[in-house]
């Protein structure tokens, strides 16, 4: 009985010993992001052309853990005015990204657009009229598991202009993402509390590599959202 009792207390002192021993699927990761080119990843998505489209924003893997994940990003999403895709349908090819955590390039998880103000059918509108949207890609894999979402975000023409970028596209896209997300936002019962801080030396400045042969400013956005 008492070589019992004192099994019991070294397992309950072990559990209260390691933070990680419960609860472990909730608690905030210790990094904001790995730098994929760190793992022989890249900050631009793939576009299949030898071109890339670039990461220009981060959420931050220090953000609450349910916001990390594609249900949490899209609910996210729609607090700051994008939604999915018109009737679920995604016209052209997946882009896919590596971002160096051991996973290679994986496609995009989900691509969102600017729903204008309607979730349910505003991005039917912006299908047909351009506008605002991003790519999703989630660093989650064995050997830089930050849990951080990159997104390639850029402001695109409307479909009879075949979707291009517009000019300056890439670094509007993230401004106008950026300028709606920071501050409280919610969306389906959840509030959000996001900050925002910009980071250079990830992205290059100038159109080499650039999809579109577009300048971008070589800042990454790097936003922190807190569930309230």
């Amino acid at each position: 009985m008492f070589a019992a009792k004192l099994s019991a207390y070294a397992l309950a002192g072990a559990l209260l010993a390691s933070p990680l021993a419960i609860g472990a699927s909730v608690q905030r990761r210790a990094v904001a992001y790995f730098d994929p080119t760190a793992g022989g990843g890249s900050m631009f998505a793939d576009a299949g052309n030898g071109l890339g489209e670039p990461l220009n924003v981060i959420i931050s893997g220090l953000s609450s853990p349910d916001v990390l994940t594609e249900d949490g990003l899209i609910n996210y999403a729609q607090a700051i005015g994008f939604s999915t895709e018109c009737f679920g349908i995604h016209l052209g090819n997946p882009f896919p990204a590596n971002l160096g955590d051991g996973h290679g390039p994986v496609n995009q998880t989900v691509e969102l657009r600017q729903d204008y103000g309607d979730e349910d059918g505003g991005t039917c509108l912006e299908s047909l009229i351009g506008g605002n949207h991003f790519r999703v890609f989630f660093q989650n894999g064995p050997s830089a598991n930050s849990g951080a979402a990159f997104l390639a975000v850029s402001k695109e023409e409307p479909v009879t202009d075949n979707h291009d970028i517009v000019p300056d596209g890439y670094d509007i896209g993230r401004d106008t993402l950026v300028q709606s997300a920071v501050g409280i936002t919610s969306n389906d019962g959840v509030t959000y509390s996001t900050t925002a801080q910009n980071i250079t030396g990830l992205l290059p400045t100038g159109t080499e590599g650039v999809n579109h042969d577009i300048a971008i400013d070589g800042i990454v956005t790097l936003l922190t959202v807190t569930i309230q």
